[in-house]
């Protein structure tokens, strides 16, 4: 087929997510044939750098010579198994690489992010409820997204996919956050924070944060520092800490996992979309003895923890998952210029070469900010009226350009593949800086 037949039957048979379906009656679709690095290519050869790494889960590049080998490799032995009574060698060794990473006891299985929360906050009050405690309120952090399922909607703070919902949705208390990443903000909205878990901390089952950046909350970010605090407000009222490390985690902010930024360890961590590199949908719980040890006992005491999905720890996602750990082991990993880099260090070189080169869009008058941690780069536009949509004006000019944005509303932001070279990163910008200029023209 070519680029106009699957269009023409995309839009007759499918329905997108998170899209206005009538949109697109203005806006083509865009049918992709193939995808390598940072290039995603459509039928007719017109290419695209995906700064967004296709919603932040192709961390590595697309098809990726070592991953696609040992997906290959798996493929020829066994595609999946029941993980209830059975297990696989695979699983059992990226159970053992997570928790050795992140120092964690215990890995729960299942095949997405909002699927990882759900099983977070429903094991959080599970928990409570084995130990005689009926705590059935969750904490949040204002402006916070964890996920679109009805638990995960439940306790993120983003009326765009909230509020419809709102009449079906579970007990929830959000939390103000620091205005910007100064350390005297995060002071401030801990003062603030304190005050809410005083008074709520006993029916309270657990706090969830996404570290460091609220992805999908506009891209806001906040300093260690406010984690930090935040971990230690849970230990004093003795409340569960779900870290929501599936955008974050990976290399994102700059370390394997925005938590270690903070020096913190919460009682549950959630990861996915780069666990994979991109590749097939997996995500994982991690938590403690602890926790697990809440729900061991005798059958009839009725106390086990009765989630599943059918795809648990499937052996081709799992397979994805231990190749992508195998090529953050690699101390020598990408050479320039006769040197070798770690996925980390690189990850690091090319954050300050993307914050240097961001700078000239002070210089615009409809940036209000930019800001950075790690491989996220955000713009934000000046305070536009929301319906004229002026984030969708810059993508279009992005895809007519070669760049797949995909703005948050008024904030433009750069999230790309780890294997961007320097000259695909000042395209990335530039168009980038285009598109915002031609939208005050």
């Amino acid at each position: 087929m070519k680029n106009q037949e699957i269009m023409q039957k995309d839009l007759k048979f499918n329905w997108h997510p998170c899209t206005q379906m009538k949109d697109h009656e203005f806006l083509p679709i865009i049918p992709i044939k193939k995808g390598k690095g940072v290039w995603l290519e459509d039928f007719e050869g017109n290419r695209y750098i995906d700064a967004i790494s296709s919603w932040w889960v192709n961390i590595l590049g697309h098809s990726n010579e070592y991953i696609n080998k040992k997906i290959k490799e798996q493929l020829q032995t066994l595609e999946h198994v029941i993980f209830a009574g059975f297990t696989h060698e695979g699983a059992v060794r990226l159970s053992e690489r997570l928790c050795k990473l992140t120092g964690f006891d215990k890995v729960f299985y299942a095949d997405n992010g909002s699927s990882a929360v759900e099983i977070a906050i429903k094991m959080a009050f599970h928990y409570w409820k084995n130990k005689g405690e009926v705590r059935d309120v969750f904490l949040s952090l204002k402006n916070s997204y964890h996920g679109e399922t009805i638990g995960a909607l439940s306790v993120g703070d983003v009326g765009l996919y909230k509020d419809t919902y709102k009449e079906i949705l579970i007990k929830n208390i959000t939390i103000p956050i620091p205005e910007n990443q100064s350390e005297e903000e995060a002071i401030r909205a801990l003062r603030e924070a304190e005050k809410i878990f005083e008074k709520h901390h006993k029916k309270i089952s657990s706090f969830i944060i996404e570290p460091l950046v609220q992805c999908a909350g506009y891209m806001k970010m906040h300093s260690p520092l406010f984690v930090k605090g935040l971990r230690e407000l849970c230990n004093k009222y003795n409340i569960l800490m779900i870290a929501d490390e599936i955008a974050v985690g990976f290399g994102r902010t700059g370390t394997m996992f925005a938590c270690e930024q903070a020096g913190i360890k919460p009682d549950f961590m959630c990861l996915s979309k780069g666990l994979t590199g991109g590749y097939l949908p997996l995500s994982v719980v991690l938590t403690t003895d602890e926790i697990y040890m809440a729900f061991y006992c005798d059958y009839e005491e009725l106390k086990a923890f009765l989630h599943s999905h059918s795809y648990t720890a499937n052996p081709l996602g799992i397979a994805a998952a231990n190749a992508v750990l195998d090529i953050f082991e690699m101390k020598q990993w990408k050479m320039e210029n006769g040197k070798w880099y770690s996925v980390l260090d690189r990850n690091r070189k090319l954050s300050q070469y993307i914050w240097d080169n961001v700078q000239k869009f002070k210089s615009l008058p409809n940036v209000k900010e930019i800001r950075q941690t790690g491989m996220i780069t955000a713009i934000e536009m000046k305070d536009y009226p929301w319906q004229e949509r002026k984030g969708l004006k810059v993508y279009e000019y992005g895809l007519k350009n070669g760049v797949l944005l995909r703005p948050l509303g008024n904030v433009i932001y750069f999230m790309p593949p780890y294997v961007i070279e320097y000259d695909e990163i000042d395209k990335m910008i530039n168009v980038a800086y285009d598109g915002i200029k031609k939208v005050e023209e």
